[in-house]
């Protein structure tokens, strides 16, 4: 069975490698410095679980928005980082992903604490459904080359992985021999102290909007892991060795590293 399983994702790779131009693969690779410092066998796996991720997924532009296939490969591509170690089964029980052109305004209803309802109109760059589809704007994910410690495609991805064993709460589907405690000890600590400096109108290193909720607060401080481990491991280091326990992934190690060439997507 398991060869069998090996044979039909070597197949699905060659079918997918056949379909891609490689100097728009090249060419996305090196605008995604998300990706430097990458060693050569992670950054092949992690060119094989993007196409897998495409196969899987279905991108569906709205609202007029042309969808290229450097666009796809970008998604793709910041997309399998979060599960490079974990692998794509993380990202089971949802099939599409939906891009606006900018920001977008979703209606939710919302049944306040008294019970009075309400229609909530707000703006939006991301967001992830529960056994639905994620939602990005295509203006963020490209705000977030900046890598500066926002990616809405992480901050996103890691809201579905939050949901994998219900309402997103703070806290994914743990790997034996994690902590539960020491899991909620840091993340706790990180948050109770972001909120306090928000409310006294403090400068922060990290994101602000992270003091909306532990959802949030995993969310954000997930694209900071990968976008920026330096800040994060220096304000938050026992979050930092959660996300890396996690995430079974070091970015700080790489951090600053050269950039990683891309794999070879064609067969020599």
């Amino acid at each position: 069975m398991r060869a069998l399983s090996q044979w039909w994702r070597s197949r699905v790779l060659a079918r997918e490698r056949a379909r891609i131009d490689s100097q728009v693969w090249a060419r996305v690779w090196a605008s995604l410095p998300l990706l430097a410092g990458l060693a050569p066998e992670q950054a092949r796996r992690l060119g094989d679980l993007a196409l897998l991720f495409l196969r899987e997924k279905r991108l569906e532009p709205a609202q007029g928005l042309a969808l290229t296939d450097a666009m796809r490969l970008a998604i793709a591509l910041q997309a399998a980082l979060p599960i490079l170690e974990l692998g794509l089964d993380w990202y089971r029980g949802w099939y599409a992903v939906i891009l606006y052109p900018d920001e977008f305004v979703p209606e939710h209803e919302v049944v306040g604490e008294d019970g009075v309802v309400w229609i909530e109109r707000e703006a939006k760059s991301g967001e992830a459904w529960e056994q639905g589809p994620v939602i990005l704007s295509w203006a963020d994910v490209e705000a977030g080359s900046a890598l500066d410690g926002y990616n809405v495609v992480i901050h996103e991805l890691a809201h579905k992985l939050d949901m994998l064993d219900g309402a997103p709460n703070g806290c994914p589907p743990l790997h034996a021999g994690m902590s539960p405690a020491d899991w909620t000890a840091a993340l706790s600590m990180a948050y109770e102290d972001l909120c306090r400096r928000v409310d006294a109108d403090e400068q922060t290193l990290i994101d602000p909007y992270a003091s909306e909720s532990p959802a949030e607060l995993f969310a954000v401080v997930s694209e900071y892991f990968f976008a920026r481990p330096d800040l994060l491991h220096a304000q938050y280091p026992a979050v930092y060795g959660q996300l890396k326990r996690f995430y079974r992934q070091d970015p700080l190690a790489r951090c600053g590293g050269a950039p990683t060439p891309a794999p070879q997507i064609h067969e020599a």
